[in-house]
């Protein structure tokens, strides 16, 4: 297959994407395809300087809103028709984190392109970016979700209805950036004032005790649960994206039972969504056996310390048959919405 990877954007999680192109660029290569790199924000990168534009490095923490909001001006979302490595291309893999990239915005475009995509579709990608909307559609599926409300709500407020700790993230934003974990009404505001710096609307959700678990979902099958237990009190950033900083274990260490529902419950949030392809599905497990789902990933990482690829391989599928098929899907099949 003729595959193009499209990389990079303007959004705060840029260095997971690069990241993510790297890995797969090299899988599907081994895998004997034909790949050419798009950089959604700067174009097409020759072959010649895939070595020095493409660094497979993140960083402890996002790059700065003066950066992302520099590179806004080499935006090319528009201009991707006009790529040769676009309009040529039998599958476009999206190895993109966040933003325009996930947020339905490029895959708008894309359908108007004609090119098969890799993820899910314009409304799925939409909806899952979402996380009001998302935890409203959880709610109808019957997918246990933690209560929330979103901004402007008043610290007293919070603290007799949730009770202290709770999270303030950003509605539409990814690998827990602008997260905050307030554990009393002292932090409240300034944990709002961060959020809104990577999104105008805010989401305040009770915090929810308990093993962190997630669970790959590829072609309409869920694939293994694995736990992480993250070196700091959540799974940040640094902690995502920094060999040694959290231990992931696959399979996670859980009852038949449990792992078998924890399974059923992604592929109905899966489902819920409306997505196509692929995700991954992350959910806390409280001291008490209860199952509360946080988010779904439409565009999940897929750089060397990434949930997803070790989700299949404890299924069985190595990281180059995982990105191949992935393309195969894309390229032959249907994006559930279309």
């Amino acid at each position: 297959m003729r595959v193009t990877i499209l990389t990079g954007g303007t959004s705060a999680e840029r260095d997971v994407a690069i990241a993510s192109a790297v890995q797969v660029l090299a899988a599907l290569r081994s895998r004997g395809h034909e790949v050419s790199v798009v950089d959604t924000a700067r174009g097409y990168i020759p072959a010649a300087d895939e070595r020095s534009l493409l660094s497979g490095d993140v960083g402890t923490a996002p790059p700065s809103t003066d950066q992302l909001q520099a590179l806004e001006h080499g935006l090319l979302l528009s201009g991707l028709a006009s790529l040769a490595a676009v309009r040529e291309a039998d599958v476009l893999f999206l190895a993109l984190h966040g933003g325009h990239g996930e947020d339905g915005t490029l895959q708008t475009l894309l359908e108007m392109v004609g090119v098969p995509y890799t993820g899910s579709g314009r409304l799925g990608s939409a909806m899952a970016m979402d996380k009001d909307i998302a935890k409203r559609l959880f709610r109808m599926a019957g997918v246990p979700t933690a209560d929330w409300v979103m901004a402007p709500a008043d610290s007293a407020r919070i603290g007799r209805d949730f009770g202290w700790p709770v999270v303030v993230k950003p509605s539409k934003q990814g690998s827990t950036v602008g997260l905050t974990v307030v554990k009393h009404d002292g932090e409240y505001a300034e944990a709002v004032a961060l959020a809104r710096r990577y999104d105008d609307e805010v989401m305040t959700e009770a915090f929810i005790p308990g093993r962190e678990l997630t669970v790959g979902v590829l072609e309409s099958r869920a694939l293994t649960v694995g736990e992480i237990i993250p070196r700091h009190e959540i799974f940040d950033y640094e902690c995502k994206y920094t060999p040694g900083m959290s231990q992931e274990i696959f399979p996670a260490d859980l009852p038949p039972s449990l792992a078998a529902e924890c399974g059923r419950l992604a592929l109905l949030a899966h489902e819920a969504l409306k997505l196509g392809g692929y995700s991954r599905v992350d959910f806390r497990l409280t001291p008490a056996g209860e199952l509360f789902c946080l988010e779904v990933n439409t565009l999940p990482g897929m750089t060397a310390t990434s949930l997803l690829p070790q989700s299949a391989r404890a299924a069985g599928i190595e990281f180059p048959e995982l990105c191949e098929r992935i393309c195969r899907t894309a390229r032959f099949g249907r994006h559930q919405e279309s």
